[in-house]
């Protein structure tokens, strides 16, 4: 199965508009690009190779994208509060989606784009949450008989992410969510991450764009979705066996850094030879990972407002942005 793109073809784009590579780099001469390779490197995730080339030509003008979108959404919002007679508040914070599959460099896209953007004329605040922070604990997993299914739609505390964004939204300070730890696989208790006012959040997670559940004759449900609170969204996008490909090869590398800890949830793995950690990984992705992709992620990417789909070497192919 191929991770295809949102249209069937360039010539046929339906709301997207379609850009290869090429066009999309033509874009990047329109903004600064204040970053360095120490930047990059810092930020690139575990087996998620990117460097200044690959932002130059493809986060460099999507940071200045974004700022037209964040500069429009500011300007509609003070017409309206004029025209309405509305007293002055504090802004709303402009909030930003990125949804994929595991190991596609979700996590990597969305620090970058939290640099980038913090970098922009005037500092703004930029805030990246995770929504593995909103996962149940693993004993409440356990106790569902889900533990299996971590990283599926129903395994998370989907009520508290969305009280988190509502306040979010709302405009209020000293939220916060809760810490998760991969090294323990599980929430970590009382430990919380503070969020206050930002300018600009960006919320990364596996089903960030998931729809309404359906009602029984898969009549679509009623009522808020994480998505309602999203200004822009990304998902980021590569053929399955690419993935499956970066998956195994992070489970490699983690097997002789995380896997070693001494508190690792994942300890045992640390001492399988190559072939055995090859076959643990696959059935991972066999039994967990992939099915999850195909029924709960992939069926989420129409909804997003730009689509990167990345080749077997991470680097951004062809981007397609919702027409407005």
């Amino acid at each position: 199965m191929t991770c295809d793109p949102p249209a069937p073809s360039s010539a046929d784009a339906g709301p997207f508009v379609r850009f290869d590579r090429v066009e999309w780099d033509r874009l990047a001469s329109r903004t600064p690009l204040p970053l360095t390779q120490e930047d990059i490197t810092d930020i690139a995730s575990l087996g998620d190779p990117i460097d200044m080339r690959e932002v130059d030509a493809i986060y460099r003008p999507l940071s200045a994208l974004l700022q037209l979108y964040v500069d429009g959404r500011r300007r509609t919002t003070a017409e309206r509060r004029a025209f309405l007679g509305e007293q002055a508040s504090p802004p709303v914070p402009f909030v930003i989606g990125i949804a994929g599959s595991v190991a596609v460099g979700k996590s990597t896209v969305a620090r970058l784009l939290r640099l980038l953007l913090s970098r922009w004329p005037g500092t703004p605040q930029v805030e990246l949450v995770t929504t593995d922070g909103f996962l149940h604990p693993n004993a409440v997993l356990e106790q569902r008989g889900i533990l299996g299914r971590k990283g599926f739609p129903e395994s998370y505390d989907r009520e508290a992410l969305l009280r988190f964004l509502s306040g979010v939204k709302a405009g209020r300070g000293g939220l916060r969510t809760p810490v998760y730890s991969h090294i323990v696989y599980d929430i970590v208790p009382g430990r919380w991450m503070s969020v206050g006012r930002p300018d600009i959040l960006i919320v990364e997670g596996l089903n960030v764009l998931q729809p309404p559940h359906l009602r029984p004759g898969g009549r679509p449900g009623s009522g808020v979705v994480v998505s309602d609170y999203f200004d822009f969204s990304i998902y980021v996008d590569a053929d399955e066996q690419a993935i499956e490909d970066w998956y195994i090869r992070r489970f490699l590398q983690l097997r002789r850094t995380a896997f070693t800890e001494p508190d690792s949830y994942f300890r045992t793995y640390a001492d399988l030879d190559d072939d055995q950690a090859v076959t643990t990984a696959r059935g991972y992705w066999d039994d967990i990972n992939l099915p999850n992709l195909r029924d709960n992620i992939l069926p989420t990417r129409p909804r997003a407002t730009m689509v990167f789909t990345k080749g077997p070497d991470h680097r951004v192919e062809t981007l397609w942005l919702r027409k407005e």
